[in-house]
């Protein structure tokens, strides 16, 4: 990822679409906001590419937003993203203007779980990248599985090391990806028969 800093703040790029090239901020300090590397990035919208056009995202633990961002540049119709940090949440706002997808934004400051048990939303796609080491994604699968329509996608970045379900309430893994520390695991909604 290119990352440079400007005014204490750590900049990247959205990769691809119509924002590609536009810098996005993060706050500094990998306990706020931990931004995911390009090519970690790319293979996790590779995987979902033909899904994201026209999709509904949501980007659970936002940090900067930049997953969000991404989906959005490349064609989602729409992302909620959440976080709890007020700071990280200005940061997602103003990202969201910068790379020109505010008015198909949602930024909602409230804790995940809170979220996830009180939304009557629905999702093709969902973007989980948590702090590590909480077991937050093995928690947050089970309450998400409901808001996901039949055939719909988690990605779920975590550490490799994290414990992870083989299903959660009808999410079924299907796929894991490794890039050093990090573990990238495919989350599929079973179709209703």
């Amino acid at each position: 990822m290119r990352r440079r800093k400007a005014g204490g703040l750590l900049m990247m790029r959205v990769i691809a679409g119509t924002a590609r090239g536009k810098n996005l901020a993060s706050l500094p300090g990998e306990d706020v906001t931990r931004p995911t590397i390009n090519r970690v990035k790319e293979a996790m919208f590779s995987s979902v590419q033909f899904l994201v056009p026209g999709a509904r995202v949501l980007d659970l633990f936002a940090g900067s937003g930049q997953l969000g961002i991404e989906a959005l540049s490349r064609g989602a119709a729409r992302c909620v993203f959440l976080d709890t940090s007020r700071d990280a949440i200005n940061i997602v706002l103003a990202n969201c203007k910068t790379a020109g997808v505010f008015d198909r934004s949602r930024v909602i400051p409230d804790d995940a779980f809170h979220f996830l048990s009180t939304t009557q939303e629905r999702f093709d796609l969902a973007l989980l990248d948590p702090p590590f080491h909480h077991g937050t994604v093995a928690r947050a699968l089970p309450l998400l599985a409901p808001l996901m329509v039949p055939g719909g996608v988690v990605l779920c970045e975590t550490e490799r090391t994290a414990e992870l379900p083989a299903e959660a309430a009808g999410l079924v893994l299907a796929k894991q990806y490794q890039y050093g520390k990090i573990l990238v695991s495919r989350y599929e909604k079973e179709e209703q028969l």
